[in-house]
């Protein structure tokens, strides 16, 4: 049975509204809720970036029900492996068990803020396969001690362990990066709604570590709702215009005035061509169809506009839940 998630995006609200937006979510009925951990937005207009993990120790605790995740933490630049690994743990306690922890390989928007730099995607894929070995050893509740290529630990123990341990899931994006991190990860995170990703996903998953063949795979699309389709298209293009360039770009690009240089001649029509605009939830139906279709067991939606969540969630949440556990649950 399909699951149907909702995206708490720092990037659009404030933390006291995030709180309020996830606890709206979870009494709406969604499942999960996913929280970019992002230092910048993309663009200015977006306009917040809190940090992610104080706002998701509030939400643990606002919330009863809902699964949380990291949708996604990079370990390997502004984030030591070994701090990751504490703050992970500390959530799942205070989550009650709901807690993924989403990792990938990162963003120079938010990792070049430290003065380390900004190294190649090899480079970085390296890095993060590194940190994963020394957080799944924190996370087991090992003493780690570890001196590698790109991090050193030195007699690292995490004192408060959770009861329910902590599933790893790994932003993956083609062949190369399946056969490498699924090895290591418990779930799948993705961006495209690719069945060869999934299938490929399924025969190496958690090999290296022995897991459970049941992993999730993690999907999420950005969606515009809103009564009037004119503004909703607007809003799109004004807030998620970036959403168009590319994971191989995006990654790249390290403020919000690149972003806002790299997208200047995107159109209001070639984002309403991407993401799903207007007030008709048959089309948002469509477009999670092609993720379930594609193998894919949760789906998390963006509901692009930090200041529309209130009517989304008054007007629209239920409906477009209800219509998609009929028509894909």
């Amino acid at each position: 049975m399909a699951r149907f998630g909702y995206t708490l995006m720092t990037e659009q609200a404030g933390p006291k509204e995030l709180v309020r937006h996830a606890v709206r979510a979870e009494e709406v009925g969604f499942d999960f809720e996913v929280m970019s951990d992002h230092y910048s937005p993309w663009l200015t207009e977006q306009g917040h970036a809190p940090y992610a993990w104080s706002v998701l120790g509030a939400v643990a605790h606002a919330t009863e029900r809902v699964g949380l995740m990291t949708y996604v933490t990079c370990p390997t630049v502004r984030y030591h492996p070994a701090v990751v690994a504490q703050k992970a743990a500390t959530i799942q306690i205070l989550a009650d068990g709901r807690f993924t922890l989403g990792l990938g390989s990162g963003e120079s928007l938010n990792e070049h803020v430290v003065g380390e730099g900004w190294p190649s995607v090899d480079t970085r894929h390296d890095m993060l396969q590194e940190a994963v070995s020394i957080i799944r050893a924190l996370l087991a509740g090992d003493l780690v001690s570890w001196k590698g290529e790109y991090f050193d630990v030195q007699s690292a123990r995490i004192w408060d362990l959770p009861e329910n341990p902590v599933p790893l899931a790994l932003a993956m994006s083609g062949d190369k990066s399946v056969e490498r991190f699924g090895p290591m990860a418990d779930d799948l995170i993705a961006v495209q709604p690719d069945s060869d990703l999934v299938h490929q996903w399924k025969h190496v998953h958690g090999r290296a570590y022995g897991l459970a063949p049941a992993g999730r795979t993690i999907g999420q699309i950005p969606i515009s709702w809103d009564p009037d389709r004119d503004t909703a298209i607007a809003r799109a293009h004004q807030q998620f215009r970036w959403f168009g360039g590319g994971w191989s770009v995006n990654s790249e690009l390290p403020t919000p005035a690149s972003f806002a240089g790299a997208t200047q001649f995107v159109r209001k029509e070639d984002v309403a061509e991407s993401i799903p605009c207007g007030p008709d939830l048959d089309v948002i139906v469509e477009s999670v169809k092609a993720y379930t279709d594609a193998g894919f067991t949760d789906v998390a939606l963006v509901q692009i506009g930090g200041d529309t969540q209130d009517r989304f969630f008054d007007e629209a949440a239920k409906p477009l839940l209800e219509a998609l556990h009929v028509e894909l649950g």
